[in-house]
């Protein structure tokens, strides 16, 4: 495992879409509420600290975890920083301080130094790894919701200012480089998996998660206009079976019970947008049901608004989004199947071992136990 240049650069840009995430969330918030629509303000700035405060529960227990780990005591500065919200910022410091000695500083290849850099690269891997974990469940926990708030607000008023186009934008960018981000550390921090190689398997990849988000998306959106009672619910009930297949799952991603179960609900709460294997073993049947429930559903969603009088929507949007909801359902479902079909890294696994008898040795790490692909 090396922790390269451009690894380092793509470290670098993931903070940057981080911030600025961040920036438009809290700007939007405030002329939400400025404009008079509190309701909206209080959501959005809600998503925002729902989904950071469970980040920073995350990111301290493993904080401690490490600690304990290597032996030393939990110190309070780090109890001190998650609960100014500022854990990632402190993830990512050491990740790129580390980083870029890794990346610039260690370009020795004699034998004195091999050790050494494996132990670096090795560390820097894991860190950024950790941080790829986090700004995973950020991404569904914070930025899945806001962008079906973005969606509604525009849909509704017809019109929408520069700010919740920039928000829409970059909730998009935030969910697409989450996503591929966290594929690519998964398979380079795992010895044991293969690497998503090249730019076609992460462009259909992400071009399979953002279609099927996106066409889910906008069909909850246009449940909303219809009943938000009716939405909701649907929600909550997804949102209760994903807790369910969790638990039915025995996930074992944390070491304490109470992370646990916090884990396991926000596994159920990214199943609601998304499929993921929350077990790393063979889904196919499960991945396959999950869309099949998921088709049903959004036709089911779009014969029920047809039926309804359009006179409670924009007809000016409300024909074209469901063309666009029928569309992207469809180019995610082939994205997926091409994906899966021709370029998932198992897909050119070697049957043959010939220097190493048996399974290759598995690296003890975090990342083991969590969403698999």
């Amino acid at each position: 495992m090396k922790y390269s240049k451009q690894n380092f650069m793509m470290s670098v840009l993931g903070i940057i879409i981080y911030i600025t995430d961040l920036i438009v969330d809290i700007w939007v918030s405030v002329r939400f509420f400025h404009e008079g629509q509190y309701v909206f303000s209080v959501l959005a700035l809600s998503f925002m600290l729902f989904g950071t405060l469970v980040v920073q529960c995350f990111s301290y227990s493993w904080f401690k975890a490490d600690l304990k780990k290597g032996g030393q005591e939990s110190q309070h500065c780090f109890l001190l920083l998650h609960c100014l919200q500022g854990g990632i910022f402190t993830r990512y410091w050491f990740a790129l301080k580390r980083g870029y000695h890794a990346a610039f500083k260690y370009d020795s290849n004699t034998s004195n130094f091999m050790e050494e850099q494996i132990d670096l690269h090795k560390e820097v891997i894991d860190r950024v790894t950790d941080l790829s974990m986090l700004r995973l469940f950020e991404t569904y926990l914070e930025g899945c919701p806001q962008l079906i708030l973005q969606l509604y607000v525009l849909l509704q008023h017809g019109q929408a200012n520069f700010s919740q186009y920039a928000a829409i934008m970059v909730s998009c960018c935030a969910i697409s480089w989450s996503t591929v981000d966290y594929q690519v550390a998964l398979r380079k921090s795992l010895p044991d998996k293969k690497l998503l190689n090249g730019l076609c398997p992460k462009v259909t990849y992400l071009f399979y998660k953002l279609f099927t988000l996106l066409s889910w998306m906008l069909s909850v959106v246009h449940l909303l206009f219809l009943n938000v009672k009716i939405a909701l619910f649907l929600l909550l009930f997804l949102w209760l079976l994903g807790i369910i297949w969790a638990f039915k799952k025995n996930t074992q991603f944390c070491t304490s019970v109470g992370m646990e179960f916090l884990y396991r609900i926000v596994v159920g709460f990214i199943l609601i947008f998304t499929f993921f294997n929350i077990k790393g073993q063979n889904t196919k049947c499960p991945m396959s049901c999950y869309y099949i429930v998921r088709v049903l559903g959004t036709l089911g969603i779009l014969i029920v608004l047809w039926v309804c009088p359009l006179s409670i929507f924009n007809p000016g949007y409300f024909i074209p989004i469901s063309i666009t909801i029928v569309l992207t359902l469809l180019l995610g479902i082939l994205f997926l199947t091409v994906y899966y079909g021709t370029f998932h890294p198992n897909r050119r696994e070697e049957t043959r071992r010939d220097e190493i008898d048996g399974k290759p040795i598995l690296r003890e790490c975090r990342i083991r136990y969590f969403l698999m692909e």
